[in-house]
């Protein structure tokens, strides 16, 4: 398949095409078009060019057999949450070392990137608190969020894919987003609790 060819595609249209046919090439039209975003977030967490180029691949052969099995609504939001687990899996099996390594670590270790872990971690905390709650909230207000903050699409383009009215479109994000902070903050407090 000739990519240029598809260029006029959107990332919906390749995956309705995918789901119908079950065609690999669709999804490698896909994947092309996210390639640098996967390398980006592989580099991000692997700090390392041989290892987030490997990843990338294996991101690749995680999305061909997986996407089989699951109907997804948002490619890139997707495919992102596969690379960063990937690459978390990654560093937990870096970090699978012998006590001895580790210590050796810890006596050289600048408190500044010390510190710098730490905010790394919570940072993955929160975002798994917001996928995890996002997640919960009603299917309209899930989707116009996703659209909005993920996807960045107008209050327009929401109406236009998913048919709600414009209102209806702003009052499913301001609900959304107010729900979305109650359900986060009740988790943060029952992970303190």
């Amino acid at each position: 398949m000739n990519n240029d060819r598809y260029s006029h595609l959107t990332e919906q249209q390749l995956l309705e095409h995918f789901y119908a046919d079950h065609d690999n090439q669709w999804l490698g039209i896909l994947l092309q078009r996210y390639t640098l975003l996967l390398l980006g977030v592989c580099m991000k967490y692997l700090k390392n060019e041989e290892e987030a180029r490997d990843g990338v691949q294996q991101v690749f052969l995680k999305v061909i057999t997986e996407l089989h099995k699951y109907k997804v609504d948002y490619f890139k939001s997707w495919l992102y949450m596969v690379a960063k687990n990937h690459c978390l899996m990654k560093i937990r099996e870096k970090q699978g070392k012998t006590t001895t390594e580790i210590r050796e670590q810890l006596v050289v270790q600048d408190p500044d990137e010390e510190d710098n872990k730490y905010k790394h971690l919570e940072k993955e905390r929160q975002l798994d608190l917001m996928s995890n709650s996002l997640n919960e909230l009603n299917a309209e207000q899930k989707t116009c969020v996703t659209l909005f903050y993920l996807e960045k699409r107008s209050y327009q383009e929401i109406a236009d894919r998913t048919s709600f009215s414009l209102m209806q479109v702003k009052s499913h994000i301001q609900n959304g987003k107010r729900n979305l902070k109650i359900l986060i903050e009740k988790k943060m407090k029952q992970n303190t609790a």
